[in-house]
């Protein structure tokens, strides 16, 4: 009797356990066999996170005294003009650092939509237009801009010394109390502001985990991708020649281009794109050639030496990370597509009349099938992570900073 109520048992369990295997098998069945072309160029999309050293034109860099003030800065609206803005006012934390617009809205809307700051660390140009070549240079220009916080160097003095432990940390990462009449002084602030983004690092997604996946020889891990993720993929690397641009562990790489995107501003105006960036760059008292650049060598500043403005630039705009693109909508130099369905349509139906006579010859439309679409989208969502990210850290307080 023991033993027919084991076997009863047994068969039950069966029964139960049948439906998760043929769920398993179906997996496996749907699984891509990458060729070893695919394999190789899938590997080139990691490792993640990458190795990161210390930025050398940015003193303050990594350090914790610097790091605390930042993120204290960041947040703080008294840096604006009426005391209406902080940094994070468009780059919140909750929106992967962006602000949910199509374009930003400082204390005036602006043109272009507010790129987000996880991974910013590892970018060479910085703007939709590289019309900063640091990230030091890049967080000082929406304080000082009219347009967005209207700071000043008084204002942004008296905030520091109000609090005790805001001017300590200022001492502690520069040597001197904050003082306004210190030509050094707003760029010792967005120094302190750029090393506490340079902590801001998204973890490794389900296309991070196939990776490694597929280079470990797991077939578990690798079956849990997703196949429509998978099928994506191949078209991602594949016909599509998106990683032609979205290269590297960054899906970026980091330079810009023409996509047939509109680069009219209403009601008249024309956005140059990349062409006003060079010109803004090399004018910029803050650009790494100038006097505020902490590498001794200059060699952080060789890329920016040998820009020169073209007419192929105009229009131009930065290749974005793909990396974290589900917290970051809507789309575009100028937001104007909302959802990653539209991205991949724009490619789809890509009017090649758009494209500048000299400009990415590489673009054709992609004509994908509605399945197809899925399949990108898919693969594209897999690039961020699968849970709300956690607030960003900052280092404990300086002991000898400590607040009364």
């Amino acid at each position: 009797m023991t033993s027919g109520l084991t076997e009863r048992r047994v068969r039950r369990g069966l029964c139960a356990a049948l439906p998760l295997l043929f769920a398993l098998a179906a997996t496996a069945a749907e699984a891509i066999r990458f060729d070893a072309a695919e394999l190789e160029r899938i590997a080139a999309h990691g490792p993640w996170p990458l190795q990161w050293a210390p930025d050398p034109g940015n003193r303050v860099s990594a350090h914790a005294a610097a790091i605390r003030l930042g993120h204290d800065l960041f947040f703080d609206p008294r840096l604006s003009a009426g005391r209406r803005l902080s940094c994070a006012s468009c780059h919140d934390p909750a929106r992967g650092f962006q602000d949910g617009r199509a374009v930003a809205r400082g204390l005036v809307t602006g043109i272009r939509n507010t790129p987000g700051l996880f991974n910013v660390r590892h970018q060479r140009w910085f703007g939709w237009d590289g019309g900063n070549d640091s990230l030091w240079s890049a967080s000082l220009r929406p304080i000082l801009d009219p347009r967005e916080m209207g700071g000043k160097a008084a204002r942004v003095a008296r905030t520091l010394r109000s609090k005790t432990v805001l001017a300590c940390h200022y001492s502690r990462a520069f040597g001197k109390p904050p003082d306004a009449d210190d030509p050094h002084f707003m760029v010792n602030v967005a120094k302190a502001i750029a090393a506490w983004q340079e902590t801001l690092v998204s973890p490794p997604t389900a296309f991070d985990r196939f990776r490694d996946a597929l280079r470990q020889g797991d077939a578990q891990a690798v079956a849990a991708y997703p196949a429509a993720a998978q099928r994506g993929l191949r078209l991602f690397l594949g016909r599509g020649q998106c990683a032609t641009c979205h290269a590297g562990p960054l899906f970026t790489n980091g330079e810009f281009g023409d996509i047939g995107r509109p680069f009219f501003i209403k009601p008249d105006g024309v956005d140059p794109g990349r062409q006003g960036g060079i010109k803004r760059l090399l004018a910029s008292p803050w650009n790494l050639l100038g006097a505020h650049n902490d590498d001794a060598t200059v060699n952080n500043a060789t890329a920016t030496r040998h820009l020169r403005p073209e007419h192929r630039n105009f229009g131009e705009f930065k290749v974005p990370t793909l990396r974290n693109l589900t917290l970051t909508a809507p789309y575009m130099h100028d937001g104007s597509l909302a959802t990653l369905r539209d991205v991949v349509r724009h490619y789809s139906e890509l009017d090649q009349e758009r494209l500048h006579s000299d400009g990415e010859r590489i673009l054709r439309p992609l004509k994908l099938s509605e399945g197809e679409i899925d399949d990108l989208v898919a693969f594209l969502e897999s690039l961020s992570p699968a849970t709300p990210l956690p607030p960003p850290g900052v280092p404990e307080l300086v002991p000898a900073c400590r607040a009364p």
